[in-house]
């Protein structure tokens, strides 16, 4: 009994100290947390910020549970249900699929088209009718944000499915409902949504293998290091840095949300959402200065 007792102290006695360093460090944040909000106060809109320090599990939230326009930011969830039903059997990476560019609403059930002038990877359009591998679709979807091979994805997988899967990871509030360009749908307010508590959850388990298995995260971090936009979280870090990311942008609306991988072996994640925006250009020149702020507030070193 006394053996239980003592264990069952020391077990407290950690947990405490553990809680005592943690409010210690996230108290540590404030300077980080004041300098944020004056650099994105510059600015009309609005602004979230998640970030998580997975090696100290220190945090910094700022509007972290207001919802947004997921934008893009949403094919994250979307690629990792691709590997969580590989995962399940139900088809391979290496499945071939037709490129088409005709879906249906999910206001109506009405057919619509993507125009290829809204797309940021025009080429795909080139090559409707013919098979391209699902993993090149995946691959397309995230490193040049393609809307057409977005939506033949989320038909295969299913958007509901991808919701599900974000509640089973404790992502609560994103909400996968649709395909991109569904206007029906938009215009009724059916649109996809999230917060950047619930990206920096997400992120966080790709980080540790926990999203789907290891090899799964291991495989989506290679796809999101290729990402083509680069304009918000690895803009001004150092070249060394690396940053495994997925950005989305509409009217009003630029999201940055990814892992930073430094040099040393260490992560973090870090979210930065933004909306109703009336200069977009230099607000997304504030969210890259933030990200420099963040880095450098770890590193105490200088970056470019």
């Amino acid at each position: 009994m006394k053996r239980t007792i003592i264990v069952f102290l020391i077990f407290i006695s950690t947990n405490v100290l553990y809680f005592q360093s943690w409010a210690q460090s996230n108290q540590n944040m404030k300077p980080l947390r004041t300098a944020i909000i004056n650099e994105l106060s510059n600015h009309k809109g609005k602004f979230a910020i998640a970030f998580k320090d997975l090696s100290t599990e220190k945090e910094l939230l700022i509007n972290a549970g207001e919802t947004f326009h997921a934008a893009s930011t949403m094919k994250t969830p979307v690629m990792i249900e691709v590997y969580q039903q590989v995962n399940e059997g139900k088809f391979s990476l290496n499945d071939s699929v037709e490129i088409k560019n005709l879906f249906k609403s999910i206001a109506d059930g009405s057919e619509y088209s993507l125009d290829s002038a809204n797309d940021s990877y025009s080429e795909i359009y080139h090559h409707i009718g013919e098979k391209s591998t699902l993993y090149d679709l995946v691959y397309q979807m995230i490193i040049n944000s393609s809307n057409l091979a977005t939506n033949m994805i989320i038909e295969k997988v299913d958007a509901k499915k991808v919701t599900q899967t974000m509640r089973d990871y404790g992502a609560k509030d994103i909400r996968v409902l649709r395909g991109v360009e569904d206007q029906k749908a938009y215009d009724r307010g059916m649109n996809n949504t999230t917060t950047a508590y619930d990206l920096m959850l997400i992120f966080e388990k790709i980080a540790k293998g926990e999203a789907v298995d290891k090899k799964s995260s291991d495989a989506m971090i290679q796809i999101l290091l290729d990402q083509k936009h680069r304009d918000v979280i690895p803009a001004r870090l150092p070249a060394e840095v690396k940053v495994a990311h997925k950005t989305g942008s509409i009217t009003g609306v630029q999201h940055d949300s990814g892992i930073v991988l430094l040099p040393n072996g260490n992560k973090y994640v870090l979210v930065i959402l933004s909306k109703n925006l009336e200069d977009e250009k230099a607000a997304v020149e504030s969210m890259a200065k933030v990200s420099q702020m963040i880095y450098s507030s770890l590193t105490n070193g200088s970056s470019k």
